[in-house]
Parts: structure tokens; C-alpha cells; sequence
């Protein structure tokens, strides 16, 4: 499996991409305060299969209040409670190509430091996203969302890669991490995700994800879904 794709690959992707958008819209009417993870994965899994998606191309993720700080967190009994914020990881299968997006919510209200920490993983991955484009290194685009959540304040905070190509299988070349090397470069129609997040032990954690396209100038974003913070009431 190549990581450049072909135009029908890539429909494949948008298609599945394109599931998850619509899921995320459902989510953020459906979900409320008292839940546990598992039910919010369990709808999540269920909301995708009615979509159309074959499979889920990973184990949905739902991590809320200080279960967030595991970034690779599975779904537990935890009751989501006022103040947390929780993070959902998914991605539909569509004709056997993945899709993957990762966001973020809160529930009734934000402290400032909680809306401090999320608006800097936003800038931090809006930045990554704009830096993409053919070639661009790859080590570059760790290196700006990297550098820029070192910045704030909170570079050791940020403990996995920035993102990984997308397509059969939902992790594959190229990475987008610390081992990239600046010899590397985006070629035209990669599909990568960007995706840097703040993990605080004890406290919370916040990933935003996005799976994007590569262009000759560019990148084609195929998530359409609001990265505002969304409070829900």
C-alpha cells in the first residue's frame, strides 16, 4: 500500500471521513452530562454503522475528565461529570479504507486554565495543518506543533507524534513524529492526520484531529466539523 493515493482511494477516505463529520454532529446533540464512556463509545460505534461504515478502523475512544490524560484511553464506566471535558477518537471504514478525527468537548462549563489549554492545541494543530503542502519536510510539520505547545508552557505535555498516513490501515507511512527526518517530504495525495494534543496526569487531556489531504499547495482538510470549543449544556 502506497502512501500516495489514487483518486478512488481517496473518494474511499473522504467517504469514510465524511461518516465521521456526521457522527460528530449526532454526538454533540446526543451526548450529556452523567453518561459513561462506554455509552458514549457504544454510540459512537453504533452511530457509524448505521452511516454505512463497514467496520470501525480502530477501538473507539472516550476518555473523560483526568481519564483524557491517557491518550490512548479505553472507555470505562466513568460517569461524565460537569466541568470535564471528554475526548472522542473514531474512524469509519468505507470499501476498506480509514478514516480517523479526534474531538474534544466540555460539559456545562470551562475554568480559564481549561480554555487556555485547548485553544493552544488548536493553534498548535491549525498550525501543523497549514505548514502541509508537497513537498514540505515531514519532520517540519512535527516540529511546528511541537515547538509551538513548548512554547506555551507545556512541551512536556505532549507525548506522542503529531500524526501518521491514513488509508487500509489507519496508522501507516508517512509518521509524523520526532524519528521523521527532514529528508522526507509530503508528496501530493498523502492522506496524513494532524493531531497534537496536552496531556496533564490527574487533570484532563485534549487531542484535536483532522485528516487531511496533501496538496501541491496545500492541504485539503476532509473534517468539516466545528474545532471551536463546543460546551455542552
Amino acid at each position: 500500500m502506497g502512501a500516495v493515493k489514487t483518486p478512488e482511494e481517496l473518494l474511499n477516505i473522504l467517504t469514510a471521513s465524511s461518516m465521521n463529520d456526521r457522527c460528530f454532529s449526532h454526538m454533540v446533540e446526543y451526548l450529556k452530562v452523567g453518561m459513561t464512556e462506554i455509552e458514549v463509545a457504544e454510540e459512537i460505534e453504533r452511530t457509524l454503522l448505521e452511516l454505512g461504515a463497514k467496520r470501525m478502523a480502530f477501538p473507539v475512544i472516550a476518555v473523560a475528565g483526568e481519564n483524557g490524560a491517557e491518550p490512548h484511553g479505553v472507555p470505562s464506566s466513568y460517569r461524565i461529570r460537569e466541568g470535564d471535558f471528554l475526548t472522542m477518537d473514531f474512524g469509519a471504514v468505507y470499501k476498506g479504507y480509514c478514516a480517523d478525527m479526534t474531538r474534544t468537548v466540555a460539559f456545562k462549563r470551562v475554568t480559564p486554565y481549561m480554555r487556555r489549554v485547548y485553544n493552544i492545541v488548536l493553534t498548535a494543530q491549525k498550525l501543523g495543518i497549514s505548514a502541509i503542502r508537497k513537498g514540505v519536510s515531514i519532520k517540519a510539520v512535527d516540529d511546528i506543533t511541537r515547538d509551538y505547545i513548548e512554547e506555551k508552557g507545556f512541551g512536556n505535555y505532549y507525548i506522542h507524534g503529531t500524526g501518521h498516513g491514513v488509508g487500509k490501515e489507519v496508522h501507516e507511512e508517512p509518521y509524523i513524529n520526532t524519528k521523521a527526518t527532514y529528508k522526507n517530504k509530503f508528496k501530493t495525495n498523502m492522506a496524513v492526520t494532524v493531531e497534537p494534543g496536552i496531556y496533564i496526569p490527574g487533570k484532563l487531556g485534549v487531542r484535536i484531529e483532522d485528516l487531511v489531504i496533501v496538496g501541491d499547495k496545500g492541504a485539503i482538510n476532509t473534517n468539516h466539523s466545528t474545532k471551536e470549543l463546543l460546551i455542552i449544556k
